[in-house]
């Protein structure tokens, strides 16, 4: 019997470069590839901008993959990240809303695109070096399970993958913690053992959103008013793809005491400030759900917990749908800065039962 064919997605980190070496060690056939996003830029735009998928990427990817001997291919996703990620993205700041990039990278992208290619050159599965695991449960579905290191579960960024995507899916670092994963890589003496891990959104690497979707689009928002609770104008904001609710910094608002916004209006082009307290609440509602652990909720209500956020710590709450394809979430708290754009994602014993975008 052939062994199983094995196509995994290397970023040149040390995370998905261990997950190549793990299955090849488990019999698999692996094939490296590296998905290339930016090929248009010079050289030197690509090394400094690229993340995850640039220039040095596909050079530490390269390497690794000739020290494991295995084959390695670049395949070029810039059309599907441009609409499916780099638009989107846009598109939600200007709708007043916080967009999560990444999310869609892995659903549209990573798991889409590279799955469809890869099935088609007779791979039986893509894997990634996410820290996640995939179990497929007594009801016959699959489902992400939260990784054995918490502080480094990547779930939440997940909870878009769809049944079939899960079922031709390997995460093999999922079992592993990050020290572990470094170790692995120090023993197997891989170059990238402490390469640092990425942190930024891959095609922003200053963190400066609005002034990427200026210089995209060849033309500023408006500017337009800050107005407090009650609509009183209180002063005048730079655009509103400057600012996510919850935000303190960079207001330049004198109130005398402590202000955040709480909301972004983009039908009146107005920015909400508060005080902290306005900031928390105890329902959303979010919609675009992604069932996984079930198939729906079937007008029943279910307990679960909800992130809200990557960095959130999850809070206990009860989701019932409330109209087609909306589901509410009625927190037994309120939680602070509850976004729209963002998506929220539940659990169920370390499951995700699903998730979607916050309205």
């Amino acid at each position: 019997m052939s062994k199983e064919k094995v196509v995994v997605g290397m970023s040149g980190g040390v995370d998905s470069s261990v997950a190549a070496w793990l299955l090849k060690e488990q019999g698999y056939e692996v094939i490296g590839v590296t998905m290339q996003i930016w090929q248009d830029e010079d050289t030197s735009t690509q090394e400094e901008n690229g993340g995850c998928c640039g220039l040095s990427a596909v050079e530490d990817a390269r390497r690794v993959a000739w020290d494991l001997g295995i084959p390695y291919h670049v395949m070029n996703f810039k059309q599907e990240f441009q609409s499916q990620v780099i638009d989107y993205f846009m598109d939600e700041y200007e709708r007043g809303r916080t967009p999560n990039p990444c999310i869609a990278c892995n659903r549209y992208v990573k798991w889409e695109s590279l799955l469809k290619r890869s099935l088609a050159i007779g791979a039986n599965y893509i894997a990634t070096g996410h820290y996640a695991q995939i179990d497929k449960l007594p009801n016959g579905r699959y489902a992400l399970k939260k990784s054995v290191t918490a502080a480094k579960d990547q779930t939440y960024a997940l909870y878009n993958l769809t049944q079939d995507q899960l079922s031709h899916t390997l995460m093999p670092v999922g079992a592993y913690s990050k020290d572990q994963i470094r170790e692995l890589a120090e023993k197997i003496e891989l170059k990238v053992a402490n390469k640092p891990d990425s942190q930024e959104i891959c095609f922003i690497p200053d963190n400066d959103y609005a002034g990427f979707i200026e210089e995209s689009r060849g033309q500023k928002l408006p500017e337009g008013n800050f107005v407090d609770l009650d609509g009183q104008i209180i002063g005048r904001h730079k655009g509103i793809t400057h600012y996510t609710v919850g935000q303190r910094k960079g207001l330049n608002l004198s109130m005398g005491h402590p202000v955040f916004v709480v909301e972004i209006r983009p039908e009146t082009n107005e920015v909400v400030i508060g005080k902290g307290e306005d900031v928390f609440s105890s329902t959303l509602r979010a919609s675009q759900i992604n069932w996984m652990a079930i198939d729906g909720l079937h007008g029943e209500k279910r307990r679960v917990l909800a992130k809200i956020r990557y960095s959130h710590k999850g809070a206990k709450c009860t989701i019932t749908e409330v109209e087609n394809g909306v589901v509410e979430c009625k927190f037994d708290e309120p939680q602070r800065a509850i976004t729209p754009g963002q998506a929220v994602v539940f659990y169920e014993d370390d499951y995700v039962v699903g998730g979607g975008t916050i309205l």
